[in-house]
């Protein structure tokens, strides 16, 4: 079988103003013609810099590119631009994983299919609509005639990623680059996704490069996995071999780190019913989509009532769209609801008054999802976690400085780091800096909104480890908010599954998870990727049924 694309000793360097920053070094793999690579590691081993590296997107930047890339026989390091824009395109193209920020907010869907279909075959626009039109059917847009004209911003985020897939077969390639494609999509919609993309490889013959930091994701999609680190290889072979019986230790403990459903529960069993800390009764909440007078009300919590008992975990799941993160915001009266009463303590928030509300501040706090933008960028981090107090009135520099720095240290960051910017540090450490900013008034309830979402499976692991063991240490009750049914089964005691605004089942985790009773819950954890690949194809043979 032949080659499509050939890396031999590709060493990757990135400018910064500290210097040189070796992102790959020395790395070699081949692609054979219909054949699908796995590429995974953690954040910052360098997979996503070898991915654009094959597309010749280094160019132009910061980056400095040595070693040899062979597409379909082209040298890249080598080639004149006209050649590697002949290359993208019509023989490689590339889904980002990214679709908001792939994918221009001032043009239609179509028209940004239809100018990359122009560009490489020198179509007439009526051929270039229809094009488009054909290829955004093909990936499962419905009504594709009709959206065709719609914009980014009215697509999901599935349907983002639909299109963007869409736009990289409109020159029908013979290489697929996929890097992180389903990261940011709860875990039906990533099933499709990866159902999607498995489904074109079979009608089309395309090879496939997977970019990837979750294993799981890998294992029912390619047929050799490339373990990264540090930007070396670290182990390759067959997808079978390396995720069930990996030879090298980082694998290992990568292996280790992702939530599985099978994994056992090392978690205590509580001694006696615990009383309420919160209670939501009847809560709604509707948003107006457009006009005042001719828009429609969107119901994004309808009717929700449930107990947060004192001292647990629980966990809240449910798809994009299902209304979690509005009850989360509303359980911390970041959003006052529209209906409907939430009693902390016996005390009505709901409906309180700021100027009363501010003595309650404390004890709700929330970790949010994204801490990059959560963050003040111009704030150290140690500044971020001390203002809490100072609004509340403490004013001695040192005393914060000692506070901040004992917190610091507790959530696993060095405390000399106080004086250090958002910017540098990792995505795991600012999580950790979002946690300590919740922390530092000492709350009763603490509401996570997919803190690990975005973060690789051993940081995610880190994180999870984390939040058990400051449960204990603040005598915490947790919240946990979150799309990955496997990484809420490792944190909580009881989980409670949202769709379209109302709770369709709750229930204590085991059970729940062992029993589950309504047929969107079972949907969901069929959905959740799995280690083995063997049973990752079978799951995928019978989603194709359903």
């Amino acid at each position: 079988m032949s080659d499509v694309v050939s890396v031999r000793d590709l060493t990757i360097d990135f400018r910064t103003e500290g210097g040189t920053l070796r992102a790959v070094d020395g790395l070699s793999f081949q692609l054979g013609a219909g054949r699908a690579l796995g590429i995974v590691g953690e954040s910052g081993s360098g997979k996503s810099a070898t991915a654009l590296a094959l597309l010749g997107l280094h160019r132009g930047t910061n980056a400095t590119v040595d070693g040899h890339v062979e597409v379909f026989g082209t040298e890249l390091n080598a080639a004149t631009d006209e050649q590697v824009r002949r290359l993208r395109g019509s023989r490689i193209a590339m889904v980002f994983q990214d679709p908001l920020s792939a994918l221009d907010p001032f043009f239609s869907v179509g028209d940004q299919i239809a100018e990359v279909y122009r560009a490489h075959t020198n179509a007439s626009r009526r051929a270039a609509r229809a094009r488009a039109v054909q290829v955004l059917d093909r990936v499962g847009i419905a009504e594709a005639a009709r959206r065709v004209d719609a914009f980014p911003h009215e697509f999901s985020g599935g349907m983002r990623q639909r299109a963007l897939i869409a736009m990289a077969l409109s020159c029908q390639p013979q290489v697929l680059v996929a890097d992180e494609p389903t990261t940011a999509l709860d875990v039906t919609v990533q099933a499709q996704i990866l159902d999607l993309i498995h489904e074109l490889r079979t009608e089309t013959g395309m090879a496939l490069l997977l970019v990837t930091h979750d294993l799981a994701v890998a294992a029912g999609n390619v047929d050799e996995v490339l373990v990264m680190q540090g930007g070396h290889a670290v182990e390759r072979g067959p997808a079978e071999s390396v995720l069930t019986e990996p030879s090298q230790g980082y694998t290992r403990d990568l292996v280790a780190s992702i939530p599985r459903l099978d994994a056992p529960r090392d978690r205590p069993a509580r001694e006696s019913p615990a009383e309420p800390l919160m209670r939501v009764l009847d809560v709604h909440q509707h948003f107006r989509i457009g006009s005042r007078l001719t828009g429609a009300k969107l119901h994004a919590v309808d009717g929700v009532s449930l107990d947060v008992l004192r001292g647990e975990a629980l966990g809240v799941v449910g798809e994009s769209g299902s209304g979690k993160t509005t009850l989360a915001r509303m359980m911390v009266r970041l959003l006052t609801p529209t209906s409907g009463q939430i009693l902390f303590e016996g005390n009505e928030i709901s409906a309180m008054p700021e100027r009363r509300l501010r003595a309650l501040r404390g004890d709700l706090q929330m970790v949010f999802q994204d801490p990059v933008s959560s963050l003040n960028p111009r704030r150290t981090i140690g500044d971020s976690i001390a203002d809490p107090l100072r609004v509340r009135g403490e004013s001695d520099e040192k005393v914060l400085r000692r506070k901040v720095q004992q917190l610091l240290e507790q959530v696993g960051l060095d405390p000399e780091r106080f004086d250090r910017y958002p910017h540098e540090f990792s995505g795991g450490q600012r999580q950790r800096v979002g946690i300590a900013r919740a922390l530092v008034l000492r709350p009763k309830l603490l509401v996570c909104d997919e803190p690990v979402s975005a973060l690789d499976v051993s940081t995610q692991a880190q994180v999870i480890r984390l939040l058990a063991q400051l449960r204990t240490e603040f005598d915490l009750t947790l919240v946990f908010v979150a799309h990955d049914l496997a990484v809420v089964r490792q944190v909580s005691d009881r989980v409670v599954v949202m769709r379209s605004g109302q709770v369709v089942e709750s229930g204590e985790t085991d059970e729940l998870y062992g029993n589950p009773t309504h047929p969107y819950t079972k949907s969901l954890l069929a959905a959740v990727p799995v280690l083995d690949p063997e049973l990752a194809r079978q799951r995928r043979a019978e989603r194709g049924k359903v």
